[in-house]
C-alpha cells in the first residue's frame, strides 16, 4: 500500500499516551492530523510529520479514521457532539476512543454516533507511557468485529488488538485491567515498606524475586520507580483513582463485593488528598510510607 493509499487519520489528545501514539501511526507511514485543548501539546508532532490543527472539527475533516485520547467521559462528549466533532465527520467514518471511560458513557457515545452513520470502536489501552512509545499497547476494542478488522493495519502500529465484544465491552475490560494495576502497585509498594523496615534492601530484594511467582510488569517497571524513588507520572495517581471510582460504581450495579478493590481505592484516595494526584501511581508507596514512619522514608 502506497502512502497516498493510508488512511487518514485525526488524532485528538496529544498528551502523555496520546503524542507517543501519534508518533507510532507515522513511523508506521500514516498521514496523521492533530488537535489538542493546549496547541503547544500537539506543535512537536509536526516536526514529525504530523500536520496541526487549530479545531478539532478542522482535525476531523476528511479523516478516515478519528482517535480520542482524551481526560475523561465528559471531555468525549464535549469534543464528539459540544464541539461539533460528530456532525463534521464523513459517513463510515470510524471513531476509536482510546480515553478510559464508563463503560455506559462509551455506549451511549457509540449509540449517537451511529444515528450519524458513524462507526465507533471503544478501544482503551494498557502499556503505559513506555508501550505507547515502542508500539507494544494491548488494546481492548468494544464494538463490531468487523471494524476492529479493518483496522487491523492501523492498530499494528500501536500494537496488539483484541475484539472483547460489543460497545463498551473495551472499557470494561480496561477497568478490569486498573483492578489488577492499582491492587499489584499496592501489593508491590507494601513489600518494599516491609522489606525496608526489615533491614533489606529494596533494590535486591527487588532483583531476587525477579523471575520467580511475584514477577510481573508491575514489579520491573514500577518496582524500579518505587527503589528509584522517580514519581514523575507515566499514569497519575488521579487518573488511577478515576478508574477506580468507575470499577466501584459498576461493582455496585452489579451487586459484587470487592474487598481488595475497594481497599486500594481508598488508599488512592488518601494520597490523592494529600497531595499525591499529580504524581505517579507507583508513588502509593509514599502514601504508604507515610503511614509507618519507622521506615526512614518520608517523601
Amino acid at each position: 500500500m502506497s502512502k497516498t493509499d493510508r488512511k487518514q487519520i485525526a488524532f485528538l489528545g496529544t498528551g502523555l499516551m496520546g503524542a507517543p501514539m501519534v508518533r507510532c501511526l507515522l513511523k508506521a507511514g500514516f498521514p496523521v492530523t492533530v488537535w489538542n485543548r493546549d496547541p503547544a501539546k500537539a506543535a512537536p508532532l509536526v516536526a514529525d510529520g504530523a500536520s496541526q490543527a487549530q479545531s478539532p472539527v478542522e482535525a476531523v475533516t476528511g479523516a478516515d479514521v478519528v482517535f480520542t485520547m482524551l481526560t475523561n467521559g465528559a471531555a468525549v462528549a464535549d469534543v464528539l457532539f459540544d464541539k461539533g466533532v460528530a456532525d463534521a465527520m464523513a459517513k463510515d467514518t470510524i471513531v476509536v476512543d482510546c480515553s478510559s471511560i464508563a463503560p455506559p458513557i462509551a455506549r451511549e457515545n457509540a449509540e449517537k454516533l451511529a444515528d450519524r452513520g458513524i462507526r465507533n470502536l471503544d478501544a482503551p489501552v494498557s502499556g503505559g507511557t513506555a508501550g505507547a512509545a515502542a508500539g507494544t499497547l494491548a488494546i481492548m476494542a468494544g464494538g463490531d468485529a468487523a471494524d476492529v478488522e479493518d483496522l487491523k493495519d492501523v492498530f499494528a502500529a500501536l500494537g496488539r488488538v483484541t475484539h472483547v465484544g460489543p460497545s463498551g465491552a473495551g472499557q470494561i475490560c480496561k477497568l478490569a485491567n486498573q483492578q489488577i494495576v492499582a491492587v499489584t502497585i499496592g501489593a508491590v509498594a507494601e513489600a518494599m515498606v516491609l522489606v525496608e523496615a526489615g533491614g533489606a534492601s529494596r533494590a535486591a530484594f527487588r532483583d531476587a524475586i525477579r523471575g520467580g511467582f511475584a514477577e510481573s510488569r508491575i514489579l520491573d517497571l514500577h518496582g524500579a520507580r518505587m527503589v528509584e524513588r522517580n514519581f514523575v507520572p507515566g499514569g497519575a495517581s488521579a487518573n488511577q483513582l478515576k478508574d477506580l471510582d468507575a470499577v466501584m460504581a459498576m461493582a455496585e450495579d452489579l451487586s459484587l463485593t470487592l474487598p481488595l478493590t475497594r481497599e486500594v481505592r481508598q488508599e488512592f484516595r488518601d494520597f490523592v488528598d494529600q497531595g499525591g494526584a499529580e504524581k505517579d501511581h507507583s508513588g502509593l508507596l509514599l502514601h504508604l510510607e507515610k503511614l509507618n514512619p519507622k521506615t526512614g522514608k518520608t517523601s
